[in-house]
């Protein structure tokens, strides 16, 4: 793996986001525009091997485990996490010191780049022969708006990278409680922005995220539809939280399966991220938007969820709207389960699925070997 990076202040300036950086060992450090940085890639002779298949470019797969014992495994990790820690901030280094446990991508390139004053990686497949440039993905990392970093979900980054022959924008968006809405939608579109206007046409671009990261990626459309500005070619929201007013029946009914998200915590995050503004408000909660108009939508979720219902009912929304919308209920996971690749088989399943959907509406295609 190449990292060539280093968190720090970039050009254009961070909103005063410095309270949100944590600092990691570097190499040397990057803050390049798209096309200084496209011919610097070039130059340096990143297209190595012809591109691959979403399933080929995966990771591969840890030794056999069943599902059901990788899953109580993962929810054994995250209690070890978790358990007694409230504070948002606590939170935040509890989930930084999760994911510090585990693996960084491999055969991937990184950059750090200044995306409109938002701190991002810009991450491509360093062994695959693509357009670097052609096509992206702008992902959106979960974590409850109070943590989440370009270390925790690098992993998942690099991963839709290689599956996707794609380059994956990862974002460092502004965090409660320092921060609250709607500055993280802002700092989302800002980077969207960014990535058209660096030279990355619509039509190949797909907005992801995971947790209220999937919710960001589907209120970034939602604005740019209000404003009436370009829209990206697709959307991929995996496990999103579309109505933080907590009414759907899977949130008392899953309670007891999902110990990543439920009443308690949703209501935690609509306090520090809404305060006093209502949780039907569509700048909030998807579920009460007009979707008419939207880009084609794949939403992934586990049965297990808490969220269920919140992706069931945006479904059904947005298919009376007129939306091409697909759901994948994932039998036995719980929330969040796609960041975790390197521990749970069906992540990486998952990963391949949103791979192989951001594929099939990109304008331009990979070349398949």
């Amino acid at each position: 793996m190449a990292v060539a990076t280093e968190r720090g202040n970039t050009a254009g300036g961070l909103h005063g986001r410095k309270a949100n950086c944590v600092r990691e060992r570097r190499s040397f450090r990057f803050v390049l525009s798209v096309p200084t940085l496209l011919v610097a890639m070039f130059a340096v002779g990143v297209f190595l091997m012809p591109s691959v298949s979403a399933a080929q470019a995966l990771d591969p797969p840890s030794p056999a485990k069943a599902p059901d014992d990788q899953t109580e495994t993962l929810i054994g990790r995250l209690h070890q996490a978790f358990d007694g820690v409230q504070d948002l901030r606590q939170r935040r280094a509890a989930f930084e010191r999760l994911m510090a446990s585990t693996p960084d991508p491999t055969r991937v390139q990184i950059r750090h780049v200044a995306a409109n004053g938002v701190e991002a990686d810009l991450i491509w497949p360093a062994r695959l022969h693509h357009p670097i440039g052609k096509r992206a993905i702008l992902y959106l990392h979960g974590g409850g708006f109070y943590s989440g970093s370009l270390r925790t979900h690098r992993n998942i980054a690099g991963s839709l990278a290689k599956a996707a022959s794609a380059d994956v924008l990862l974002i460092d968006y502004r965090l409660l409680p320092e921060h609250g809405f709607p500055a993280q939608i802002d700092d989302a579109v800002a980077a969207y922005r960014w990535l058209l206007a660096s030279g990355y046409r619509p039509e190949n671009v797909v907005v992801a995220g995971e947790s209220v990261g999937g919710t960001l990626a589907i209120e970034v459309v939602l604005r740019q539809m209000r404003l009436k500005g370009p829209l990206p070619t697709a959307v991929v929201a995996m496990s999103p939280v579309t109505d933080f007013s907590a009414t759907g029946p899977s949130v008392i009914a899953n309670a007891g399966s999902d110990p990543f998200m439920g009443k308690a915590e949703l209501e935690l995050i609509r306090k520090a991220y809404a305060g006093g503004k209502s949780a039907v408000d569509p700048a909030l909660s998807p579920l009460y938007a007009d979707m008419t108009g939207f880009p084609p939508l794949l939403m992934q979720v586990g049965a297990r969820e808490t969220l269920l219902d919140d992706t069931l009912r945006l479904q059904d929304k947005a298919r009376r709207a007129g939306v091409d919308v697909s759901v994948e209920v994932w039998p036995g996971m719980i929330h969040q389960w796609q960041i975790f690749p390197f521990w749970i088989d069906d992540a990486r399943k998952s990963n391949a699925k949103v791979a192989e959907f951001a594929i099939s509406h990109f304008a331009d295609k990979p070349a398949q070997q």
